[in-house]
């Protein structure tokens, strides 16, 4: 089979995910006291980026998980949470979510924005600094917040063999189009040609790792499964 053909299949499992999960959520109206899966891989969608090639419909921009390291205590929720950024304040720490960092550097990069200090200081930075940037980050979690996405509970261990990595990097590899024929592309105001790194602009992807790979075309299979199997919508 062709890598669009894989695409197609792809999507129409997302579909069947979709009506499982009785829709997309989105981060602005999600918080820690819903019911979520401890671990899973979750797949964002973007306003005005949609299927032109695949299909119809929205295309996924951002694949991710947690607890790729043996002993991580990471949980879904937790992830997602640091996408978001605290709903109290309404802003976030870039430090903390490398897809903060991205967005906000296209962001800047699209806009013009002063703000010299984003994407430095990368462990912590001092209240001051982190004061200055509080309206940067209240526009990323603004354009995050408002991303739906889906979701896929994978309840194994945390660690560099798991399954959640392994559907994590070949969904991403598929959905790439870094050096590759461009299916799906990206629409001509999509916020990612703003990114000053070419793996971004041109794999159509909020992500960097993996993009350049292949992909084993067999994690369809274990994908099937695994929405086969199912969960009761939340």
């Amino acid at each position: 089979m062709s890598r669009l053909a894989h695409l197609t299949q792809f999507y129409c499992l997302l579909s069947t995910l979709e009506e499982q999960l009785a829709g997309p959520r989105r981060l602005s109206e999600c918080s820690g006291r819903m019911s979520w899966p401890k671990r899973g891989v979750y797949f964002f969608r973007e306003l005005g980026e949609d299927r032109s090639d695949s299909g119809t419909g929205p295309r996924i921009v951002r694949i991710g998980t947690h607890a790729l390291k043996a002993g991580a205590k990471s949980t879904l929720w937790r992830r997602l949470s640091q996408h978001r950024g605290p709903l109290s304040t309404g802003a976030g720490n870039h430090r903390g979510s490398i897809f903060r960092l991205i967005v906000g550097t296209a962001l800047i990069g699209r806009e013009g924005i002063d703000c010299p200090t984003w994407g430095t200081l990368r462990n912590s930075a001092p209240r001051e600094v982190r004061e200055r940037e509080r309206a940067m980050e209240e526009r990323v979690s603004a354009e995050i917040g408002a991303m739906p996405f889906l979701w896929l509970a994978i309840e194994d261990e945390p660690g560099p063999c798991s399954l959640r990595g392994y559907i994590e990097r070949n969904a991403i590899a598929l959905l790439s189009n870094y050096a590759k024929e461009d299916i799906d592309p990206v629409s001509g105001s999509w916020l990612g040609r703003h990114y000053n790194r070419k793996k971004t602009q041109d794999s159509g992807l909020w992500n960097s790792n993996h993009v350049e790979k292949g992909y084993d075309p067999r994690f369809l299979d274990r994908l099937e499964d695994l929405i086969e199997k199912g969960e009761e919508p939340k």
